[in-house]
């Protein structure tokens, strides 16, 4: 099986250099993620193209898919309590008051209307250089950003070159959320490490907008917990979730209990090098490269 040395499109030497590591600690990637379920290293064998065909149709009709038990237990089981423990200790609390646009110049509309109404949002981020190694390796792995960009019908995907922004854990403990919000990117990649007790539940209303219709009345009436069209995604841990978010209205509802909802996101985009700003940074992660 493939490891995560000298790819096709990330060389040895950058690899090592984004993960800290020597090329020797690599592990195989059977042994992170379940490639007899979700054959990522064989897209050409039948069950890889089914497996594309699959994810495609997920994605039209839902606007997302998940892979059930994507990464396996006993990593995840054997990386968690090191993350929690640096949630704890070394992590960025965003906490911020926004619309769902998070964006204060929608000139469309005056301040008051209801489809910009104020919500709340709350959670605790490590950036991609405090997540560990398993995780980096995930990421990072060519066949993994291939897959991807099958899916999506693009040419070509990649990993950022931004050391913050490439891959966050966030974790949300009870009473916190992600609030009602419409993402910038085309489509947000998610890897759950551990559910809370209760709540923490995902929940999208499907193509609330479009770019031709904004639908302004549709997202008040969301805001206001009048849609009658929400939906709510059960995921468990280790499960790989791609979700096209720009158009679809979604939100973390706050969990309860005492275990936090710990969640894994990837970034990627259709042209390489990508990094963000200084100020992006300070706003999401309170410093910059």
């Amino acid at each position: 099986m493939a490891l995560l040395s000298r790819g096709a499109r990330l060389s040895g030497d950058k690899i090592s250099l984004v993960l800290g590591l020597p090329n020797s600690y690599y592990l195989p990637m059977h042994d992170l993620i379940d490639l007899e379920r979700y054959p990522l290293d064989r897209l050409d064998s039948s069950d890889g193209k089914n497996l594309v065909a699959e994810c495609i149709a997920a994605l039209e009709r839902e606007g997302m898919f998940t892979l059930k038990g994507f990464m396996r237990r006993a990593v995840i089981d054997a990386i968690l309590p090191g993350l929690i423990e640096r949630l704890a200790r070394e992590s960025f609390t965003h906490a911020r008051e926004h619309n769902i646009y998070f964006d204060d110049g929608n000139a469309d509309l005056p301040l008051d209307h209801p489809a910009l109404a104020r919500v709340n949002t709350v959670n605790h981020t490590l950036c991609g250089d405090q997540i560990g190694t398993q995780l980096k390796q995930i990421y990072l792995w060519p066949a993994l950003t291939h897959f991807l960009a099958q899916v999506m019908q693009k040419p070509a995907l990649y990993p950022m070159d931004d050391p913050l922004a490439c891959a966050n854990v966030m974790g949300y403990y009870a009473g916190e959320g992600l609030n009602w919000h419409f993402d910038r990117s085309e489509f947000t990649t998610t890897l759950l490490l551990q559910a809370p007790q209760r709540g923490g539940e995902f929940q999208f209303r499907h193509a609330l907008r479009s770019a031709a219709d904004p639908n302004y009345a549709g997202i008040a009436s969301l805001l206001r917990g009048e849609d009658p069209e929400i939906s709510t995604l059960q995921l468990g841990a280790g499960d790989l979730n791609v979700f096209k978010g720009v158009n679809t209205a979604h939100r973390v509802t706050p969990p309860l209990g005492e275990r936090a909802r710990v969640v894994t996101v990837f970034t990627f985009y259709e042209t390489p090098g990508r990094m963000f700003s200084d100020e992006e940074n300070l706003g999401f992660y309170g410093r910059t490269n």
